[in-house]
């Protein structure tokens, strides 16, 4: 399956929008907060907003709570963002010494971090070999049989035991496009998919 996206589908798209347009680690790791449940436009108004305030940790926590919900209302959830917002900065500063942990394991026990955001966090500004797991990409693993599990941070584990290590640099481009183009939500194009041999899915729309 792996070779097959491979020759398909696009692989590192620059133009692609997340975390890794941040210029620090710090805020990459706010923009992937901030963008739960949320459109990207919507992420990029609640970013642009919340860094034009405050940049570091320790001016974050300086900002008033009206202010920083105010900030980041675009995003939607703005008072749960806002409390995981300020205890990441309170747990970075104290127990991380302001610095934001390269490693999964690390990233993973600091608060407001889940599976898919460490995945980002990690590939897109760490530049490590690192497959994120997000609605395309699970969508796509559990279809086809490629990865299964109840959650996407299962899936993100299954996927990361069974993929070859060649391809976890760009495979979550090829899954993410693939799911995009072909193997959509609503109505999959599977009568012109090039992995329905392989596939297990049993719904397939031919």
């Amino acid at each position: 399956m792996f070779r097959l996206l491979a020759d398909a589908m696009p692989g590192d798209t620059r133009g692609a929008k997340g975390p890794k347009e941040q210029p620090d680690p710090f805020r990459s790791c706010i923009a992937c907060m901030l963008s739960a449940q949320s459109r990207d436009a919507n992420t990029a108004k609640a970013t642009s907003a919340l860094f034009a305030l405050a940049t570091t940790p320790e001016q974050m926590l300086a900002l008033g709570d009206e202010e920083l919900v105010d900030a980041i209302r675009p995003a939607g959830l703005y008072n749960n963002k806002a409390k995981a917002i300020r205890r990441f900065c309170r747990q970075l500063i104290d127990e991380k010494g302001g610095e934001v942990p390269r490693t999964r394991a690390g990233l993973l026990q600091m608060h407001g971090i889940g599976r898919k955001c460490a995945d980002i966090i990690m590939a897109f500004t760490f530049g490590e070999d690192v497959i994120a797991v997000d609605t395309h990409v699970g969508r796509v693993c559990e279809r086809t049989g490629l990865a299964s599990g109840y959650s996407e941070a299962k899936i993100a584990e299954h996927l990361d035991a069974r993929a070859p290590d060649w391809a976890k640099a760009e495979g979550h481009f090829w899954l993410i496009q693939f799911g995009k183009r072909i193997c959509t939500s609503r109505s999959p194009k599977c009568g012109a998919c090039f992995l329905v041999d392989l596939c297990e899915y049993e719904d397939k729309t031919l």
